[in-house]
């Protein structure tokens, strides 16, 4: 896809022209590498100390996802917790040996907003240290845990731009209680910063009255009603000629994981609609196209 240039340089612009009508719209399938106690529902009660207690699933969740998306000649990013490939590098490295772009979600799941600067490059260079080593190639890819790139943390992105990485995919242009930048584009854009070019490839949204709404991916892909999916699948792709970024974690397609006591909220996003996710996911893989980042973005 071609890089638009209608707009002077400037913080921001577009970084892909919508494709003509005749022109098929690849979308991203990516998954997020994590097990289900690394959640953001579970940071107050649990510690890295107490992960090592803790059953590890995400090898063979992960393995399920893998061979779901070879069902379907499907290739995606794979952003994977430095901490999660520390202890499964065989995982890692054959998620590369499959074709799939390898990319980083941050060490140890801490979200931008929990860590200052310094933490924040060190937490990056150590994530990539560990995964490189294993894939033996460059990284260009990241995504912060909790989509934690929000208007008080954006420093963060001239960090990723001077530890070479190309593209993010940390901002969800909504409100929400935990993250969210409502103003940020709702498609593919790019950051100019003094390290150089970061491409922001944001979490999807319809917009409906004047609002950004999710559709699709994670817990919205388990909360929400399909038909809701469906709708938001067709806006963006044949209304709006634009690429969907969609994710998932390996533990969603694990409904049999460890319950951990946790109340309220927090219970209903982690848990709720896990049955419904392999189904639905499939129902996407057979409707729509997919690619890596790479391929989307022509990095």
């Amino acid at each position: 896809m071609a890089v638009d240039r209608l707009h002077p340089p400037g913080k921001q612009e577009p970084m892909l022209t919508a494709p003509g009508h005749g022109r098929e719209v690849v979308n991203v399938f990516s998954v997020d590498v994590e097990d289900y106690f690394h959640d953001e529902a579970f940071r107050h009660l649990l510690t890295p100390n107490d992960w090592e207690t803790l059953e590890q699933r995400v090898e063979p969740a992960t393995r399920r996802l893998m061979a779901m998306l070879e069902e379907f000649d499907v290739k995606g990013p794979f952003f994977v917790l430095g901490w999660v490939a520390e202890r499964q590098r065989d995982l890692v490295a054959d998620i590369h040996r499959e074709g799939h772009e390898v990319a980083i979600h941050g060490y140890d799941h801490r979200p931008i907003f929990a860590m200052s600067p310094e933490e924040f490059r060190e937490d990056i260079r150590k994530a990539l240290s560990i995964v490189s080593d294993i894939i033996g190639a460059q990284i260009l890819g990241y995504r912060a845990p909790t989509f934690s790139v929000v208007n008080d943390t954006r420093w963060a992105l001239e960090i990723l731009a001077e530890e070479g990485i190309r593209y993010d995919s940390s901002v969800f242009p909504i409100v929400h209680d935990r993250y969210g930048i409502p103003d940020a584009d709702r498609h593919p854009y790019v950051e100019h910063l003094r390290a150089g070019d970061l491409v922001e490839f944001p979490m999807p949204t319809i917009r409906v009255a004047g609002r950004n709404l999710p559709f699709v991916g994670g817990g919205y892909q388990r909360l929400l009603p399909m038909a809701w999916v469906r709708w938001g699948m067709r806006n963006a792709v044949e209304r709006e000629h634009r690429p969907v970024m969609t994710y998932v974690h390996p533990w969603e397609i694990d409904p049999g994981h460890p319950v951990i006591d946790v109340g309220g909220l927090a219970r209903l996003r982690h848990y709720h609609g896990l049955s419904k996710v392999e189904t639905r996911l499939r129902e996407l893989l057979h409707s729509y196209r997919f690619d890596t980042a790479r391929e989307v973005l022509g990095l």
